[in-house]
């Protein structure tokens, strides 16, 4: 069994994965954002008789890496992740830096602390969890799909230089679930979004929010790859959402202006 990092685990899916690999019987030490969080999480362990170790883990706080650094892992999962809504050429740039210092330097940072540790032993496992615009970016969405791209650059480079050392590196690519994520995503842009002086019409999030899927179908996979020796180097679900992907970087090289 693995000892198994996972950052933002005080919600969503990685809430689920954490319980999920605890149950079955990993060591799983559990990052989340904030107390109330940590307190929530320790409670539903308790409740569901499972040992997990939880603690404050906001990536973007230098003395929270610092405490999690002193932890050993076989498996650093990079869970956590902001999402912010908006057109590329209004969304405020506060928003812009807030999203790439969440989902892609504070990660960085707890790579850089963690990898000594993996590159030692010659073993282990860094999973970036991505989504499935890090492939393929929608309009509204941009931002959060660059910091995904980066995350995606950012793998596939390490998969070749930790791969040679004995460190695995793999992403996994999430569609729409129904973890309230996305919809926080889609609703925080109208808090700065003006009617009166928008440079674009206001978009309608509603049919991609009604058609989102159960996200026991992704915590399900995801409890399966995490550990697993062999698997993709991308996991994608649902399912039929790979094809649409692929098709899409296709359509990209043939896209015109």
């Amino acid at each position: 069994m693995a000892d198994i990092l996972i950052t933002g685990a005080g919600t969503g899916l990685g809430r689920g994965t954490a319980l999920g690999l605890a149950r079955a019987g990993h060591h799983v030490i559990a990052g989340c954002e904030n107390w109330p969080q940590v307190r929530q999480v320790r409670a539903e362990a308790a409740r569901a008789d499972l040992i997990l170790d939880v603690i404050k883990l906001d990536v973007t706080a230098e003395a929270d890496r610092t405490y999690a650094l002193r932890h050993q892992v076989d498996i650093l999962v990079l869970n956590a992740g902001v999402q912010e809504a908006g057109a590329v050429v209004e969304i405020p740039m506060g928003r812009v830096r807030r999203s790439f210092e969440v989902n892609v330097f504070g990660h960085l940072h707890l790579v850089q602390g963690f990898a000594p540790q993996l590159l030692r032993r010659g073993a282990g496992k860094v999973v970036w969890v991505s989504s499935a615009v890090g492939v393929r970016t929608r309009p509204w969405f941009g931002v959060y799909a660059a910091t995904k791209h980066a995350i995606e650059a950012l793998a596939w480079a390490m998969r070749d230089e930790l791969g040679p050392r004995g460190v695995q590196v793999a992403t996994i690519n999430p569609g729409p679930y129904r973890t309230g994520y996305n919809d926080t995503g889609a609703e925080t842009m109208f808090q700065w979004w003006d009617e009166s002086t928008t440079l674009l019409d206001r978009p309608d999030f509603a049919d991609y929010l009604e058609n989102q899927r159960d996200p026991q179908e992704m915590v399900d996979e995801m409890v399966r790859v995490i550990p697993a020796a062999h698997h993709p180097f991308r996991t994608v679900r649902p399912e039929e959402l790979r094809h649409g992907l692929q098709e899409f970087e296709a359509e990209v090289w043939n896209a015109t202006t």
